[in-house]
């Protein structure tokens, strides 16, 4: 994902941004305008994010981050790679909470 940031020369992002007085971090995030981006491996490979323990305490981790404000984008590994995160996160930065969320599939 930081590869495409770059690539994109997207506004620099804070990588594993603490949000909150628990130990949660974002993956990336961009505290001016309160976006977050999670990307979550492990998908098809039973990961810790696809697993009870974890998918229930990234579930707080996002509710909690909601109610304090965040946008929270979440993403696959395959959706890095196919490019739909970054225009997602180029959308979101470009457009705030008016973001045009048409999406082709």
């Amino acid at each position: 994902m930081l590869m495409h940031i770059r690539a994109a020369r997207l506004p620099v992002s804070v990588q594993q941004h603490r949000f909150c007085d628990r130990l949660w971090r974002f993956d990336f995030a961009w505290p001016e305008h309160k976006l977050a981006v999670e990307v979550h491996g492990g998908t098809w490979t039973n990961g810790r994010h696809t697993r009870g323990a974890g998918f229930a305490n990234d579930r707080e981790k996002v509710n909690t981050a909601t109610l304090m404000g965040w946008r929270v984008l979440e993403f696959t590994g395959d959706m890095v790679k196919k490019g739909y995160a970054l225009t997602m996160i180029e959308r979101a930065l470009v457009s705030g909470r008016e973001a045009d969320f048409i999406t082709k599939r």
